[in-house]
């Protein structure tokens, strides 16, 4: 999977990818992260990619043709299962969107900064719009990096055991139930005995009956949509 990331601050975006799992996916070459300068192809002088906004107002706003003229060299080289922009006004990212992103091939992800993006981007080339919460950040780059880890992590090989994914939290509409490990007493707290007794069958009938009450406790929503 190659995902292309446009971004004026592309620096904010080198930890995120080098460490951890998201590294080994890339050493692997399961997954290919490329990060763009937008600067490095702007028509303007100077690296300009803002402009005053039409109307007035506070903030800067990310110029079309900066945008369209990366957005169209990309294209050109390969077919994009999605073009995305991350933005407070797109869908929430949830789980179900990570597993679909994951069989994809390429996707591009475009992050705003400043006041955004010129909607006319937005309208011509953008197929999805994400959002990570409700709530602004200084661009799009951390939300976009969000993405990416949550999508690189479900790709077949990427992790060690490709189980560990389907008992996260969400991936059956639950949160995921409580973990435990050695030792099983701890400073007088004991784990569940039924995860000590050896039994799968018991084992998973605890973690089903953890898992409801946890989202019931926590995320009572999750189970009026289920």
């Amino acid at each position: 999977m190659r995902i292309d990331i446009i971004s004026v601050v592309p620096a904010l975006l080198e930890s995120p990818f080098a460490h951890s799992i998201m590294k080994r996916a890339q050493q692997r070459g399961l997954l290919e992260v490329v990060v763009h300068n937008l600067r490095d192809h702007t028509p303007y002088k100077h690296g300009q990619v803002d402009d005053y906004q039409f109307g007035g107002g506070a903030g800067m706003v990310m110029m079309p043709e900066p945008l369209a003229v990366l957005i169209e060299k990309l294209q050109a080289e390969r077919t994009y299962d999605e073009v995305i922009f991350m933005t407070p006004d797109g869908a929430t990212f949830e789980q179900q969107t990570a597993n679909r992103m994951s069989l994809m091939q390429n996707v591009m992800i475009i992050c705003g900064h400043y006041k955004g993006i010129d909607e006319r981007i937005r309208q011509r080339y953008v197929s999805l719009e994400l959002s990570i919460g409700d709530f602004v950040l200084s661009g799009g780059e951390l939300a976009a990096a969000v993405v990416v880890d949550a999508v690189g992590r479900l790709i077949p090989g990427v992790l060690n055991d490709e189980t560990s994914a389907l008992s996260d939290s969400f991936q059956d509409g639950y949160l995921a139930p409580p973990v435990y490990t050695r030792p099983a007493e701890w400073r007088g707290m004991s784990v569940p005995e039924a995860l000590l007794c050896g039994d799968p069958k018991k084992i998973e009938e605890w973690r089903h009956q953890a898992s409801l009450q946890r989202t019931e406790q926590r995320r009572p929503d999750l189970l009026a949509d289920n």
